[in-house]
């Protein structure tokens, strides 16, 4: 199973934020944002915070590849 953060990406260009600034306003490991970048799981906790961080819904920054 894959996953899509291209909504997380572009709400980040949107609030004018960078990777790593959300990485250390939320104090989640590297790992945790390599996984983010290469599209695998990551925590729901995670998921949450950046919802969030970045007053979004769940749905408007990742989305799954069925299949």
């Amino acid at each position: 199973m894959k996953y899509h953060y291209d909504g997380l990406w572009k709400l980040l260009i949107d609030n004018m934020m960078k990777k790593t600034e959300l990485q250390e306003r939320l104090e989640f490991s590297p790992t945790t944002l390599a996984k983010l970048g290469k599209g695998k799981a990551v925590s729901l906790d995670v998921l949450y915070r950046i919802c969030i961080e970045i007053n979004a819904d769940i749905g408007d920054i990742v989305s799954i590849e069925k299949g």
